[in-house]
């Protein structure tokens, strides 16, 4: 079946201006264009937006989701099952935080007493399902699964103020981040604090330090965009903040 850009429009939930866009950074082409010059889309454009939408919900930005629909390796099924899992994830972590909610009108009704961890087990459930869903399939690639797990289980038992702190902690890793980004050198004073600060960071969530497995984290941070994304407050701050780590390990040395 096909449908005009107005149709489809409508029945994706989307507006035409959208699927314009998509035509002209050339994510989603129309099939064909008719004879009154309007844009004609067929079953495998219908497809296609579907798979964006997907990938739209799930956080990807477009300059990636065009990366990953047209690579020569895309396998649709594959895709559509890691989809599946994804979402699913996500009504986990729903399921959660609506617990934890219900649990907290009853504390507040009188109903049942809530303990201060009982409290943010919700939250830290959260993040360990939203990095599952982001990261997870590349983190337990690199590190593998037993690492993984054991990070995932001190989260679980992170305290209030720890995480209170962690999240401080990441906030001056970035702060410290962009003033050192201005000296232009990654073995700075400044930078090496960065690295630093990171690897105190970092420890809040590893198990045990590891040199190799820092310098890795940070060229993964370059490599994906999702990483990178957080970084990136201005053009080549990711790739600074790997170099200041590089050198911070010694990895650049031996490498």
């Amino acid at each position: 079946m096909e449908y005009t850009i107005q149709k489809l429009a409508q029945m994706a939930g989307v507006s035409t201006r959208t699927l314009r866009y998509y035509d002209e950074i050339e994510i989603l082409k129309p099939a064909r264009m008719n004879s009154s010059g309007y844009r004609i889309y067929g079953q495998t454009e219908v497809d296609r937006l579907q798979q964006i939408l997907f990938f739209k919900e799930l956080g990807v930005s477009l300059e990636e989701i065009k990366k990953i629909i047209t690579s020569p390796s895309y396998d649709e099924t594959k895709v559509l099952k890691e989809h599946r899992e994804q979402l699913l994830g996500k009504r986990k972590q729903l399921d959660v935080l609506i617990d934890n909610i219900g649990r907290t009108i009853d504390t507040m009704e009188g109903i049942r007493k809530m303990t201060d961890k009982e409290k943010f087990e919700g939250f830290k459930q959260q993040l360990i399902d939203d990095n599952e869903v982001k990261y997870g399939k590349e983190i337990r690639e690199k590190y593998g699964d037993e690492v993984v797990d054991r990070s995932n289980e001190k989260l679980k038992k992170m305290k209030k103020e720890d995480h209170d702190e962690v999240s401080r902690l990441a906030v001056e890793v970035q702060d410290t981040l962009e003033e050192a980004f201005q000296s232009g050198d990654p073995s700075s004073d400044i930078a090496q604090k960065v690295a630093q600060l990171h690897k105190v960071w970092l420890m809040y969530y590893w198990d045990e330090y590891n040199k190799d497995a820092h310098a890795g984290l940070a060229q993964m941070y370059v490599d994906d965009e999702r990483f990178k994304k957080y970084y990136e407050k201005k053009p080549g701050m990711t790739e600074f903040l790997r170099d200041a780590i590089f050198i911070y390990t010694g990895f650049a040395k031996n490498n």
